[in-house]
């Protein structure tokens, strides 16, 4: 979840440079702000590319965990003798 507040941090920063961009009557601060904005959405697109990378990982490891699981009790399963032998 940190790197969703994250995201929404770097747009909302990158959303007053904008703003602080379009007002500016100086041109060398109006090229700093466009030049921050430019800085912080690049920072929220990594986030998101973070959190998108995040859980791809979790679900691949989350598939590898059943697939282990259902191959431990099928092991469990043909370790035991079965019910016809032991009779």
């Amino acid at each position: 979840m940190a790197s969703l507040q994250t995201f929404e941090f770097y747009t909302e920063r990158a959303d007053q440079s904008a703003a602080e961009a379009s007002t500016a009557a100086l041109a060398n601060v109006r090229e700093r702000a466009l030049r921050s904005e430019k800085t912080w959405r690049g920072l929220a697109a990594q986030a998101q590319r973070t959190l998108a990378e995040r859980a791809k990982n979790e679900s691949l490891r989350d598939e590898r965990r059943a697939a282990e699981a259902e191959e431990t009790a099928f092991a469990r399963m043909a370790a035991e003798p079965s019910p016809e032998i032991a009779a």
